[in-house]
Protein backbone atom coordinates (compact mmCIF):
# COMPACT_ATOMS: atom_id res chain seq x y z
CA UNK A 1 0.00 0.00 0.00
CA UNK A 2 2.91 2.72 0.73
CA UNK A 3 6.27 3.58 -0.97
CA UNK A 4 7.23 4.20 2.94
CA UNK A 5 6.10 3.98 6.29
CA UNK A 6 7.52 6.27 8.99
CA UNK A 7 7.41 4.59 12.64
CA UNK A 8 7.98 7.12 15.88
CA UNK A 9 6.87 10.08 14.23
CA UNK A 10 5.37 11.33 17.00
CA UNK A 11 9.21 11.40 19.17
CA UNK A 12 11.49 14.67 18.11
CA UNK A 13 13.45 12.93 15.74
CA UNK A 14 10.84 10.97 14.15
CA UNK A 15 9.08 14.53 13.85
CA UNK A 16 11.96 16.61 11.82
CA UNK A 17 11.87 13.05 9.63
CA UNK A 18 8.25 13.33 8.97
CA UNK A 19 8.46 17.45 7.66
CA UNK A 20 11.91 16.72 5.72
CA UNK A 21 9.65 14.01 3.83
CA UNK A 22 6.90 16.56 3.93
CA UNK A 23 9.05 19.18 2.15
CA UNK A 24 10.95 16.67 -0.33
CA UNK A 25 9.10 13.71 -0.87
CA UNK A 26 8.52 13.08 -4.83
CA UNK A 27 4.78 13.72 -5.92
CA UNK A 28 2.76 10.82 -5.67
CA UNK A 29 5.01 9.19 -3.11
CA UNK A 30 2.27 6.95 -0.83
CA UNK A 31 3.14 7.04 2.38
CA UNK A 32 1.82 6.71 6.22
CA UNK A 33 2.79 7.22 9.76
CA UNK A 34 2.93 5.02 12.70
CA UNK A 35 3.12 4.62 16.28
CA UNK A 36 0.88 3.73 19.29
CA UNK A 37 -0.74 6.87 20.25
CA UNK A 38 -3.45 7.43 17.33
CA UNK A 39 -3.72 11.07 18.95
CA UNK A 40 -0.01 12.20 18.82
CA UNK A 41 -0.13 10.99 15.53
CA UNK A 42 -2.69 13.13 14.12
CA UNK A 43 -1.50 16.55 15.71
CA UNK A 44 1.54 15.34 13.81
CA UNK A 45 -0.20 14.81 10.48
CA UNK A 46 -1.86 18.21 11.41
CA UNK A 47 1.52 19.69 11.53
CA UNK A 48 2.39 18.48 8.48
CA UNK A 49 -0.02 19.45 6.48
CA UNK A 50 0.47 23.60 7.33
CA UNK A 51 3.68 22.26 5.10
CA UNK A 52 1.67 20.51 2.19
CA UNK A 53 -1.87 20.19 2.81
CA UNK A 54 -1.46 16.86 0.76
CA UNK A 55 -0.05 15.77 4.18
CA UNK A 56 -3.66 16.03 5.75
CA UNK A 57 -4.78 12.86 3.60
CA UNK A 58 -1.59 11.12 5.09
CA UNK A 59 -2.90 7.22 6.81
CA UNK A 60 -2.52 7.10 10.27
CA UNK A 61 -1.49 3.32 11.40
CA UNK A 62 -1.64 2.50 15.24
CA UNK A 63 1.41 0.08 16.03
CA UNK A 64 3.47 -0.97 18.93
CA UNK A 65 6.46 -2.56 19.77
CA UNK A 66 5.14 -5.24 21.92
CA UNK A 67 2.60 -6.10 19.72
CA UNK A 68 3.61 -8.37 17.00
CA UNK A 69 0.92 -8.85 14.88
CA UNK A 70 0.56 -4.69 14.63
CA UNK A 71 4.31 -4.37 13.33
CA UNK A 72 3.32 -7.40 10.84
CA UNK A 73 0.89 -5.10 9.67
CA UNK A 74 3.28 -2.23 8.84
CA UNK A 75 5.93 -4.60 7.60
CA UNK A 76 3.63 -6.30 5.14
CA UNK A 77 1.96 -2.64 4.17
CA UNK A 78 5.27 -1.04 2.75
CA UNK A 79 8.11 -1.46 0.43
CA UNK A 80 10.61 0.89 3.38
CA UNK A 81 9.90 0.84 7.24
CA UNK A 82 11.88 3.76 8.76
CA UNK A 83 11.95 3.97 12.91
CA UNK A 84 13.50 6.13 15.11
CA UNK A 85 12.10 4.32 17.83
CA UNK A 86 15.05 3.78 20.76
CA UNK A 87 16.63 2.85 22.89
CA UNK A 88 17.21 0.01 19.95
CA UNK A 89 17.80 -2.20 22.10
CA UNK A 90 14.76 -2.27 23.98
CA UNK A 91 12.41 -1.74 21.29
CA UNK A 92 13.80 -2.26 17.96
CA UNK A 93 13.87 -5.78 17.50
CA UNK A 94 10.25 -6.62 16.83
CA UNK A 95 10.16 -4.35 13.76
CA UNK A 96 13.58 -5.63 12.61
CA UNK A 97 12.03 -9.44 12.34
CA UNK A 98 8.64 -7.99 10.95
CA UNK A 99 10.82 -6.43 7.97
CA UNK A 100 13.01 -9.36 7.72
CA UNK A 101 10.27 -11.79 7.19
CA UNK A 102 8.36 -9.52 4.92
CA UNK A 103 10.58 -8.85 2.35
CA UNK A 104 10.30 -5.02 3.17
CA UNK A 105 13.28 -3.09 3.25
CA UNK A 106 14.47 -1.45 6.71
CA UNK A 107 16.10 2.38 8.30
CA UNK A 108 16.76 2.79 11.29
CA UNK A 109 19.46 5.46 12.83
CA UNK A 110 20.85 3.48 15.61
CA UNK A 111 24.15 4.13 17.14
CA UNK A 112 23.92 0.95 19.48
CA UNK A 113 26.19 -2.12 18.86
CA UNK A 114 24.48 -4.56 20.73
CA UNK A 115 21.47 -4.00 18.83
CA UNK A 116 23.17 -4.18 15.37
CA UNK A 117 24.97 -7.42 16.47
CA UNK A 118 22.04 -8.81 17.49
CA UNK A 119 20.07 -8.08 14.51
CA UNK A 120 22.50 -9.75 12.39
CA UNK A 121 22.44 -12.87 14.51
CA UNK A 122 18.72 -13.30 14.39
CA UNK A 123 17.79 -12.13 10.85
CA UNK A 124 20.35 -11.74 8.88
CA UNK A 125 19.76 -15.09 7.43
CA UNK A 126 15.73 -14.30 6.91
CA UNK A 127 15.95 -10.95 5.40
CA UNK A 128 18.84 -12.64 2.61
CA UNK A 129 16.01 -14.93 1.89
CA UNK A 130 12.96 -12.81 1.66
CA UNK A 131 15.47 -9.86 0.09
CA UNK A 132 15.01 -7.40 2.96
CA UNK A 133 17.75 -5.21 3.05
CA UNK A 134 18.52 -4.45 6.68
CA UNK A 135 20.09 -0.82 7.15
CA UNK A 136 21.16 0.53 10.36
CA UNK A 137 22.47 3.70 11.38
CA UNK A 138 21.60 6.11 8.55
CA UNK A 139 21.67 8.84 10.74
CA UNK A 140 25.04 10.97 12.24
CA UNK A 141 25.75 7.62 13.23
CA UNK A 142 27.53 6.24 10.77
CA UNK A 143 26.68 7.70 7.16
CA UNK A 144 29.06 11.00 7.34
CA UNK A 145 32.22 8.25 7.98
CA UNK A 146 30.94 5.33 6.00
CA UNK A 147 29.93 7.06 3.31
CA UNK A 148 33.13 9.68 3.89
CA UNK A 149 35.11 6.63 3.56
CA UNK A 150 33.34 4.85 0.65
CA UNK A 151 34.16 8.73 -1.03
CA UNK A 152 37.39 8.66 -0.11
CA UNK A 153 38.79 5.44 -0.87
CA UNK A 154 36.98 5.90 -4.74
CA UNK A 155 39.60 8.86 -4.98
CA UNK A 156 42.56 6.25 -4.83
CA UNK A 157 43.97 3.75 -7.03
CA UNK A 158 42.36 0.47 -7.15
CA UNK A 159 43.78 -2.72 -6.21
CA UNK A 160 46.75 -1.56 -3.54
CA UNK A 161 46.40 -2.03 -0.04
CA UNK A 162 44.66 1.50 1.25
CA UNK A 163 45.20 3.27 4.62
CA UNK A 164 42.35 6.08 6.24
CA UNK A 165 42.14 7.95 9.16
CA UNK A 166 38.93 10.19 9.97
CA UNK A 167 39.17 12.73 12.23
CA UNK A 168 34.90 14.27 13.76
CA UNK A 169 34.87 17.55 15.31
CA UNK A 170 31.11 18.55 15.64
CA UNK A 171 29.19 21.53 17.68
CA UNK A 172 25.87 20.51 18.51
CA UNK A 173 23.31 19.71 21.74
CA UNK A 174 22.32 16.32 22.30
CA UNK A 175 18.17 15.22 23.01
CA UNK A 176 16.81 13.24 25.97
CA UNK A 177 16.54 10.25 23.30
CA UNK A 178 20.35 10.16 22.29
CA UNK A 179 21.19 10.63 25.70
CA UNK A 180 19.11 7.44 26.95
CA UNK A 181 20.86 5.39 24.33
CA UNK A 182 23.77 6.44 24.93
CA UNK A 183 23.39 5.57 28.68
CA UNK A 184 21.66 2.29 27.68
CA UNK A 185 24.60 1.71 25.78
CA UNK A 186 27.28 2.15 28.21
CA UNK A 187 25.22 0.16 30.78
CA UNK A 188 25.59 -2.75 28.57
CA UNK A 189 29.48 -3.32 28.09
CA UNK A 190 29.61 -6.39 28.88
CA UNK A 191 26.16 -8.09 26.95
CA UNK A 192 27.54 -5.90 23.71
CA UNK A 193 30.91 -7.64 23.85
CA UNK A 194 29.56 -11.38 23.93
CA UNK A 195 27.21 -10.52 21.74
CA UNK A 196 29.71 -8.88 19.23
CA UNK A 197 31.95 -11.81 19.55
CA UNK A 198 29.21 -13.96 18.34
CA UNK A 199 28.88 -12.32 15.80
CA UNK A 200 32.29 -12.54 14.68
CA UNK A 201 32.25 -16.29 14.65
CA UNK A 202 29.22 -16.58 12.97
CA UNK A 203 30.17 -13.86 10.30
CA UNK A 204 34.19 -14.67 9.59
CA UNK A 205 36.28 -12.48 7.59
CA UNK A 206 36.63 -11.70 4.47
CA UNK A 207 38.77 -14.51 1.97
CA UNK A 208 42.08 -13.20 0.39
CA UNK A 209 41.54 -9.77 1.62
CA UNK A 210 42.81 -7.90 4.79
CA UNK A 211 40.67 -5.61 6.69
CA UNK A 212 41.59 -4.32 10.24
CA UNK A 213 40.56 -1.24 12.39
CA UNK A 214 43.99 0.72 13.52
CA UNK A 215 44.26 1.19 17.72
CA UNK A 216 43.47 5.03 17.95
CA UNK A 217 45.91 6.52 20.41
CA UNK A 218 45.06 10.27 22.56
CA UNK A 219 47.55 12.78 21.36
CA UNK A 220 48.65 15.77 18.61
CA UNK A 221 48.04 15.31 15.07
CA UNK A 222 49.46 17.65 13.11
CA UNK A 223 47.41 16.33 9.78
CA UNK A 224 44.76 17.77 11.54
CA UNK A 225 46.43 20.25 13.61
CA UNK A 226 44.10 19.01 16.79
CA UNK A 227 44.49 17.27 20.03
CA UNK A 228 42.56 13.20 18.86
CA UNK A 229 41.02 10.75 21.33
CA UNK A 230 39.54 7.53 20.24
CA UNK A 231 36.02 7.58 19.41
CA UNK A 232 33.69 5.09 21.15
CA UNK A 233 31.17 4.74 19.03
CA UNK A 234 29.76 2.52 16.34
CA UNK A 235 31.23 4.47 13.35
CA UNK A 236 34.76 2.39 12.95
CA UNK A 237 32.40 -0.96 12.89
CA UNK A 238 30.32 0.52 10.14
CA UNK A 239 33.41 1.50 7.99
CA UNK A 240 35.13 -1.89 8.43
CA UNK A 241 31.80 -3.73 7.74
CA UNK A 242 31.62 -1.93 4.28
CA UNK A 243 35.39 -2.20 3.31
CA UNK A 244 34.91 -6.08 4.17
CA UNK A 245 31.91 -6.57 2.01
CA UNK A 246 33.45 -4.61 -1.42
CA UNK A 247 36.33 -5.78 -2.94
CA UNK A 248 36.90 -1.45 -3.76
CA UNK A 249 38.39 -1.02 -0.48
CA UNK A 250 41.62 -2.89 -1.66
CA UNK A 251 43.44 -6.50 -0.92
CA UNK A 252 44.30 -4.51 2.53
CA UNK A 253 42.73 -1.68 4.03
CA UNK A 254 43.26 -0.21 7.50
CA UNK A 255 40.82 2.51 9.23
CA UNK A 256 41.42 4.94 12.18
CA UNK A 257 38.76 6.84 13.97
CA UNK A 258 39.10 9.92 16.16
CA UNK A 259 37.46 12.88 18.02
CA UNK A 260 39.60 16.08 17.07
CA UNK A 261 39.51 18.95 19.20
CA UNK A 262 41.70 22.30 19.23
CA UNK A 263 42.12 22.75 22.83
CA UNK A 264 43.54 20.24 25.53
CA UNK A 265 41.33 21.56 28.16
CA UNK A 266 38.22 20.35 26.10
CA UNK A 267 40.30 16.97 25.15
CA UNK A 268 40.84 16.40 28.57
CA UNK A 269 37.63 17.27 29.81
CA UNK A 270 35.78 15.15 27.59
CA UNK A 271 38.18 11.70 28.50
CA UNK A 272 36.94 12.73 32.30
CA UNK A 273 33.09 13.19 31.35
CA UNK A 274 32.71 10.38 29.15
CA UNK A 275 34.82 7.77 32.13
CA UNK A 276 32.45 9.39 34.68
CA UNK A 277 29.33 8.61 32.36
CA UNK A 278 30.42 4.91 31.55
CA UNK A 279 31.38 4.30 35.35
CA UNK A 280 27.95 5.89 36.38
CA UNK A 281 26.28 3.98 33.92
CA UNK A 282 27.22 0.52 35.84
CA UNK A 283 24.92 0.80 38.97
CA UNK A 284 20.87 1.03 38.64
CA UNK A 285 20.65 3.82 41.00
CA UNK A 286 22.91 6.06 39.22
CA UNK A 287 22.01 5.06 36.04
CA UNK A 288 18.48 5.95 36.69
CA UNK A 289 19.12 8.79 38.38
CA UNK A 290 21.60 9.87 34.98
CA UNK A 291 18.00 8.89 32.91
CA UNK A 292 16.22 11.40 35.31
CA UNK A 293 18.30 14.49 34.15
CA UNK A 294 17.36 14.51 30.71
CA UNK A 295 14.05 13.41 29.33
CA UNK A 296 12.93 11.09 26.47
CA UNK A 297 11.19 13.30 24.02
CA UNK A 298 12.87 16.74 24.83
CA UNK A 299 15.57 17.72 21.91
CA UNK A 300 17.39 21.23 21.03
CA UNK A 301 15.26 25.00 19.14
CA UNK A 302 15.59 25.91 16.30
CA UNK A 303 18.34 28.42 17.00
CA UNK A 304 20.58 25.88 18.57
CA UNK A 305 20.18 23.44 15.86
CA UNK A 306 20.92 26.28 13.41
CA UNK A 307 23.92 27.18 15.39
CA UNK A 308 25.28 23.57 14.91
CA UNK A 309 28.07 22.31 12.50
CA UNK A 310 29.75 18.88 12.00
CA UNK A 311 33.20 18.12 10.07
CA UNK A 312 34.61 14.53 9.23
CA UNK A 313 38.09 14.91 7.39
CA UNK A 314 39.80 11.85 6.05
CA UNK A 315 43.53 10.88 5.81
CA UNK A 316 43.47 8.12 2.92
CA UNK A 317 46.95 6.79 1.26
CA UNK A 318 47.75 3.91 -1.52
CA UNK A 319 49.45 3.03 -4.15
CA UNK A 320 51.85 5.62 -3.46
CA UNK A 321 48.93 8.27 -3.70
CA UNK A 322 47.79 10.59 -1.06
CA UNK A 323 44.06 12.06 -0.41
CA UNK A 324 42.54 14.31 1.82
CA UNK A 325 38.59 14.90 2.05
CA UNK A 326 35.95 16.37 3.99
CA UNK A 327 32.30 15.72 4.97
CA UNK A 328 30.45 18.49 6.67
CA UNK A 329 27.02 19.67 7.31
CA UNK A 330 24.89 22.01 10.00
CA UNK A 331 23.22 20.31 12.97
CA UNK A 332 24.46 16.73 12.73
CA UNK A 333 22.08 14.92 15.77
CA UNK A 334 18.83 16.00 14.32
CA UNK A 335 18.27 18.28 11.04
CA UNK A 336 21.20 16.89 9.00
CA UNK A 337 20.42 13.40 10.64
CA UNK A 338 16.60 13.56 9.90
CA UNK A 339 17.88 14.66 6.28
CA UNK A 340 20.05 11.40 6.07
CA UNK A 341 17.52 9.04 7.24
CA UNK A 342 14.53 10.21 4.85
CA UNK A 343 16.66 10.38 2.07
CA UNK A 344 18.05 6.95 3.06
CA UNK A 345 14.63 5.51 2.95
CA UNK A 346 14.11 7.29 -0.52
CA UNK A 347 17.01 6.51 -2.03
CA UNK A 348 16.08 2.43 -1.05
CA UNK A 349 12.30 3.31 -2.09
CA UNK A 350 12.87 4.50 -5.94
CA UNK A 351 16.66 4.67 -6.65
CA UNK A 352 18.46 1.89 -9.14
CA UNK A 353 20.74 0.22 -6.22
CA UNK A 354 23.40 -2.82 -6.17
CA UNK A 355 21.11 -5.98 -5.65
CA UNK A 356 21.85 -6.48 -1.69
CA UNK A 357 20.23 -8.06 1.10
CA UNK A 358 20.18 -9.00 4.77
CA UNK A 359 22.22 -5.99 7.36
CA UNK A 360 24.21 -4.43 5.17
CA UNK A 361 25.77 -0.60 5.23
CA UNK A 362 24.89 2.56 3.48
CA UNK A 363 28.44 2.14 1.64
CA UNK A 364 27.14 -0.73 0.82
CA UNK A 365 23.46 -1.03 -0.10
CA UNK A 366 23.38 2.88 -1.72
CA UNK A 367 26.73 3.84 -2.06
CA UNK A 368 27.09 6.23 -5.00
CA UNK A 369 23.30 7.11 -5.28
CA UNK A 370 23.02 8.08 -1.55
CA UNK A 371 25.77 10.29 -1.71
CA UNK A 372 24.32 12.15 -4.37
CA UNK A 373 21.16 12.62 -2.67
CA UNK A 374 23.12 13.87 0.08
CA UNK A 375 25.00 15.96 -1.56
CA UNK A 376 22.07 17.50 -3.29
CA UNK A 377 20.02 18.33 -0.21
CA UNK A 378 23.23 20.50 1.13
CA UNK A 379 26.18 17.81 2.68
CA UNK A 380 29.13 18.46 1.69
CA UNK A 381 31.41 15.75 -0.02
CA UNK A 382 34.95 17.88 -1.09
CA UNK A 383 38.35 16.86 -2.13
CA UNK A 384 40.70 19.47 0.05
Amino acid sequence: MYDLVLFGATGFTGGLTAAYLAVNAPGGMRWALAGRSPAKLAAVRERLAQIDPACADLDLLTADVTDDRSLRAVAESARVVVTTVGPYVHYGDGLVAACARAGTDYVDLTGEPEFVDRTYLRHHATAVESGARLVHSCGFDSIPHDLGAYFTVQRLPEGVPISLDGFVSASATFSGGTFHSAVTAFSRLRSSASVARQRRRAEGRPVGRIVRGKVAKPGHDKRIGAWVLPAPTIDPQVVLRSAAALDRYGPEFSYGHHIAVRKLPVALGLVGGMGALVALAQLPPAREWLLDRKKAGDGPTAQQRAESWFKVVFFGEGGGERVVTEVSGGDPGYDETAKMLAESALCLAFDHLPETSGQVTTAVAMGDALTARLAKAGIGFSVR
